[in-house]
């Protein structure tokens, strides 16, 4: 059952972020239930925790209206693997609803800072028009074509 509001990517949509092959890749093989517990879907948000080399599992989520992404991995990948594999895992169906006491503190909290940063950024008089409209709708055209 999908959230209100929460439509789910395809496999395609998914892999069309990602960095890089290397990634692609990576991010499928962790699109398995087998290194994720704690998953959980609720409105724009998907997240969990995946095991890792570490003691402690990476703590993963992503704000799909953004797209946004935060990972506790060291990865300088934008997303990383991790938020790739949650990202198909959820779009395979595997990822539900959240029960009703989640989204965990450390989720919503990353919403709510990231809620505010959008807001500060609204908030701000614009610094001038876009320099070329046309090149900027071709910009937006492709940007489209690959999601």
């Amino acid at each position: 059952m999908e959230e209100e509001g929460q439509q789910r990517w395809t496999a395609d949509q998914v892999l069309a972020l990602a960095p890089d092959a290397s990634s692609r890749k990576a991010g499928a093989k962790l699109a398995a239930p087998a290194p994720w517990s704690g998953t959980g879907a609720a409105g724009p948000a998907v997240w969990g925790l995946c095991a890792g080399s570490g003691s402690n599992p990476y703590r993963t989520v992503i704000d799909t209206a953004g797209p946004g992404y935060k990972c506790s991995c060291p990865s300088r990948k934008f997303p990383c693997k991790h938020a790739l594999g949650l990202l198909l895992l959820w779009s395979g169906g595997a990822v539900g609803p959240a029960t009703p006491d989640s989204p965990p503190d450390w989720v919503a909290e990353w919403l709510d800072a990231r809620r505010s940063r959008e807001l500060a950024t609204q908030d701000r008089p614009a610094t001038g028009a876009v320099a070329d409209p046309a090149a900027a709708r071709q910009r937006a055209e492709r940007r489209a074509q690959r999601v």
